[in-house]
């Protein structure tokens, strides 16, 4: 993987967990249904969203 395409990784990390917490909880599938629910895995999310953004933006930069 190419060193610029770390923090978009990340972002995209990010955001698939958010979607498939909300998915997970709409269409009730089991033990994943109560992913939403879980701040820490909100949180998580977030975070892998914001140093996506951060380490996207330093990189470019540095480069």
């Amino acid at each position: 993987m190419k060193k610029q395409n770390v923090g978009i990784t990340l972002i995209v990390l990010g955001a698939l967990l958010l979607i498939i917490s909300y998915f997970s909880a709409k269409f009730n599938l089991g033990v994943l249904a109560n992913l939403v629910d879980y701040n820490w895995f909100q949180v998580c999310s977030l975070v892998l969203i914001i140093a996506g953004i951060v380490t996207h933006i330093v990189i470019t930069k540095r480069s």
